[in-house]
């Protein structure tokens, strides 16, 4: 199995009912801010052929439109009010108050998707606020207050796959449980470049204020033994949150939806794994071979098709 891209969200091709999944240069420059990262750059396969074939354009038109707002709220170029304004934009063309701008394209097909598939706009609306929230908060107080972020920047993503496949006999629990669990693995990935590039710090503040780390360490080329304590006091409250992402698979209605979360279950493990005996702060992103992404592939979907005989 590969990390597969089946129908990613390229500019310029059509989506759900004929609406482009992306933006002409012209169109697009006004509003959006594109980083160059792309699919490849996730910790988790998006669109990738375990999924139903129906299904994928869709996903690909909720991919380029989280990817867009992303971007908005993580350029180092724009204002912060400047971004809050772009996203308010956003919100504005996706929950169908303003219609006519072709700069806001990304927001106009994700509304005509949804149309299409019955599944809420508030997940969208959710990634909205948690950017907006990136555009003016820099620090986190604690654990709960990371979590509080999470739960709008990364849990909708899974509740709007659960939705769009039919649901899961647990509810949104678990998947909040494994989103919450790949935003913090990719704060921690980040941990430097937020700094730097942002002056953005996920890390709780009172573990690193009991660990006398300030915020300065994560500019060092390698962790201090304090910021050590607090990434790996990070890892373990996200292990804590993977006992019960791990039951996901088990309770989702879709079986190829559980096969894909099992695979994403294992990335998550493994990478926490990497994490553990790594250090972020390295010259290099700490993320999966794509050999070490193809065995936890394999190992997720015999798991998923064996849990689900």
């Amino acid at each position: 199995m590969q990390k597969a891209i089946t129908s990613g969200p390229g500019t310029g091709h059509s989506g759900p009912g004929g609406v482009k999944d992306g933006l002409d240069a012209d169109e697009a420059a006004s509003v959006e801010a594109p980083s160059g990262k792309d699919a490849d750059y996730e910790n988790f396969p998006v669109g990738s052929w375990l999924l139903p074939k129906a299904l994928r354009p869709h996903i690909a038109v909720f991919y380029a439109f989280a990817r867009a707002i992303d971007d908005i709220a993580d350029s180092p170029d724009l204002a912060p009010e400047e971004k809050v304004r772009r996203l308010d934009g956003f919100e504005a063309a996706v929950t169908g108050r303003e219609v006519g701008d072709p700069a806001f394209a990304t927001a106009h097909a994700m509304r005509e998707s949804l149309s299409e598939t019955g599944v809420s706009a508030a997940h969208c609306i959710d990634l909205i606020t948690a950017f907006k929230q990136d555009a003016t908060k820099l620090r986190y107080q604690n654990w709960d207050d990371l979590m509080g972020y999470c739960i709008l920047s990364a849990a909708p993503v899974g509740r709007y796959l659960l939705d769009l496949h039919g649901g899961s006999t647990d509810g949104y629990g678990p998947s909040d449980a494994l989103c919450n669990a790949l935003q913090v693995i990719n704060h921690l990935q980040d941990c430097k470049d937020d700094y730097l590039t942002l002056g953005r710090v996920y890390l709780p503040g009172d573990w690193m204020a009991d660990a006398g780390v300030v915020v300065e360490d994560l500019a060092k080329e390698r962790s201090t033994e304090g910021l050590r304590r607090v990434l790996d006091q990070c890892l373990d409250a996200t292990e804590t949150l993977m006992v019960d992402a791990r039951r996901l698979p088990g309770g989702l209605k879709s079986r190829r939806l559980a096969m894909e979360s099992a695979v994403i279950i294992e990335i998550a493990d493994r990478l926490i794994h990497r994490l553990r005996d790594e250090d972020p702060l390295g010259a290099r992103r700490i993320k999966l071979s794509k050999p070490g992404t193809l065995w936890c592939g394999v190992k997720g979907v015999l798991r998923a098709w064996f849990q689900t005989q």
